[in-house]
């Protein structure tokens, strides 16, 4: 501009810096000023599903903003994770995540579309879902220290059920074969449903399964629960031993339900998401609905659950890559 000093073009830069940075703070404080998206990538009734919608329905009270729940289910959680992946990174678009979208795909496809470190920053762990060693009603196994001692009697004769290949469900009983010295048959299925299906009927003997999948299989005399891989005994199944109390203390696997939002959302904006996440959890009502589920509420910081991500690929990667399992 000509006739303007050197002084005055800084000082103009200057105020149009702080007037940006001003707006942006106000925006941050009013945040969420619109409806939020909520990217789950599971279909209608699935547990991530339920959770979501019942966490996004308190939020919603609270924040005084609707909650919109878009199911994108495919690819094993991938098409939901690359949809999130693409949305602008400003708190208004969250991801449910799971074990599978952070944890186990990046070592079970060796071309995943996305990168959860690189496309996602974590918000909060919504909940844990311990998983249960169940038998069918027609097994004649009465605890698990006699699952156990079958299983290693008859090496390759005893098949399990699982909700597919490279699930919690899977590796946790993968996880259980090597550390209690088993060889079982893995059964693959298309989800937690026709495997319980199956194993109430007497066509598998054993799975894993999460207590919100199953809860109603063992209410109904169709499921034994024998043990939980947990680090306390669940209150809903109060009788049943931990796999510590049997002498296998690293027997621990859980579903982990989880938030995240696309990569580069502002630091401020993710810690508003999770204070809201958190209140909402923890209001008596979603707690409640949440237990009658079977889920056990976290809603703790991002840094933790980043934490427990790097603790959990620690922990799955060695296992998966030692089973040779790939999805590709």
């Amino acid at each position: 501009m000509p006739g303007l000093s050197r002084r005055k073009l800084a000082a103009m830069a200057l105020a149009a810096v702080s007037g940006s940075l001003a707006r942006a703070a106000h925006a941050q404080r009013e945040f969420p000023s619109r409806p939020i998206r909520w990217i789950v990538p599971y279909p209608p009734g699935a547990i991530a599903d339920i959770v979501a919608r019942t966490v996004g329905t308190q939020l919603a009270i609270d924040t005084g903003q609707p909650v919109q729940i878009e199911n994108r289910a495919g690819g094993n959680t991938a098409l939901g994770a690359i949809e999130a992946a693409r949305a602008p990174a400003d708190g208004y678009t969250v991801l449910s995540t799971d074990n599978g979208t952070l944890v186990f795909n990046p070592a079970l496809y060796r071309n995943l579309s996305y990168d959860p470190a690189r496309d996602f920053a974590p918000v909060t762990l919504l909940g844990r879902l311990p998983m249960v060693l169940l038998v069918g009603p027609s097994s004649g196994v009465k605890d698990a220290r006699a699952f156990i001692a079958d299983a290693r009697a008859f090496p390759g004769k005893v098949s399990f059920a699982s909700a597919g290949t490279g699930t919690v469900q899977h590796l946790a009983m993968e996880l259980l074969q090597r550390q209690a010295g088993l060889r079982m048959v893995h059964v693959p299925y298309r989800g937690a449903a026709p495997a319980l299906a199956d194993l109430a009927g007497g066509q598998l003997p054993a799975m894993m399964s999460d207590l919100a999948a199953a809860n109603r299989f063992i209410q109904g005399g169709k499921a034994r629960a024998l043990a939980v891989a947990n680090a306390t005994r669940l209150p809903q199944l109060p009788a049943v031993p931990t796999f510590a109390e049997l002498g296998l203390p690293r027997v621990e696997a859980a579903a982990l339900l989880g938030l995240a939002v696309p990569a580069g959302t502002p630091p401020e904006l993710v810690a508003r998401l999770q204070q809201a996440m958190a209140s909402a959890i923890h209001n008596p009502v979603v707690l409640r609905k949440l237990a009658e589920f079977g889920v056990e509420p976290v809603g703790g910081t991002p840094a933790r659950f980043e934490a427990l991500i790097g603790d959990e690929t620690a922990r799955w990667h060695p296992l998966i890559k030692s089973l040779n399992l790939s999805l590709d």
